[in-house]
């Protein structure tokens, strides 16, 4: 692709999350961050116990308070904080703590129903597992995609069959294939969260998990630094001298890779991650996002290069 596309309509390199939803509603949209209580099947035992080597297992601040607000009630707070903050009108009701699909058809749907309930609500977007998607609840979803704008966001984190056992994610990347082409052609869009840096992964190992992602109906990507917490298996293996994790440099030189390869349609809604400073150890460099975010954008004025500069259609 020899330019930026037009209908980006901003000034960035790549296709942002702000750009998106301007382009589609004609104003900023924020989404409302909700933990409604659930777990996960790769903690509870269903599929493995002690999830992901770099998950904490502690779940959202709400959740470490004491009782869980009802979804009404997260939802009202985080209205009224957005409407006084930054004028905000149109909101995503996101389901975002653990896996938001790991219950009883019933029940989900109560939870989801709730949040459509209340004023100002054009959406969902629902953070799960590839392997907790029922035909009944792609069904729930499909049925909601008729009125709302819904958004499905599948942890992967990499396309690697021995990354992925060795991070005990607890399925492997032909079920993530499987989940997308399923939910594929129902109006849900589809959002695939990836981690750069996972143990044993190379730049070019990350380069080809983001190359199959441009081959796959999927609509957004969420690119997250790999964090090292107190509390976690990989917190451990990080102590005691088993991983190496990428420079600040590496990181920023790989995004950018992502960036080229992806087409340029799909909305970039994060490009590093953060954790909570109680526990975090490493590497010291992503505590500063929005430094990382700056060092990426110069990068890709650097290369005079953009978002889909580098895809090739399959």
């Amino acid at each position: 692709m020899d330019k930026k596309p037009d209908f980006w309509r901003n000034s960035k390199r790549y296709y942002d999350l702000k750009s998106y939803w301007r382009n589609l509603f004609g104003c900023n949209v924020f989404k409302l961050p909700i933990d409604a209580g659930f777990t996960c099947p790769n903690r509870d035992g269903k599929v493995g116990w002690g999830g992901c080597i770099y998950c904490d297992g502690r779940g959202s601040k709400l959740r470490q308070s004491g009782t869980l607000p009802s979804v009404r009630e997260q939802i009202r707070r985080g209205k009224a904080y957005y409407k006084e903050a930054r004028q905000a009108k149109k909101f995503i009701a996101y389901f975002q703590t653990f896996t938001n699909t790991y219950a009883a058809l019933d029940r989900l749907k109560a939870l989801y129903d709730e949040a459509f309930a209340e004023d100002d609500i054009i959406g969902i977007s629902v953070g799960t597992r590839p392997d907790c998607l029922s035909d009944e609840v792609i069904s729930l979803f499909t049925e909601y995609a008729e009125r709302y704008h819904v958004w499905i966001e599948l942890g992967l984190q990499s396309i690697h069959d021995r990354t992925l056992s060795l991070i005990n994610r607890g399925h492997d990347a032909q079920c993530f294939i499987d989940a997308v082409e399923r939910l594929a052609g129902r109006g849900i869009n589809i959002c695939v969260h990836i981690i750069v840096g996972l143990p044993g992964e190379t730049r070019g190992d990350v380069i080809e998990t983001a190359k199959e992602l441009s081959h796959l109906p999927i609509q957004g990507i969420k690119i997250h630094s790999l964090l090292v917490l107190e509390g976690t298996t990989l917190g451990n293996m990080f102590k005691e001298g088993k991983i190496t994790l990428f420079t600040k440099e590496e990181y920023i030189l790989t995004v950018c890779d992502i960036l080229e390869v992806l087409p340029p349609q799909i909305v970039i809604q994060r490009l590093t991650a953060d954790g909570y400073k109680d526990i975090f150890l490493a590497p010291a460099w992503a505590i500063n996002k929005l430094d990382v975010i700056n060092n990426i954008d110069q990068e890709l004025k650097r290369r005079n290069s953009w978002q889909g500069k580098r895809y090739c259609p399959a």
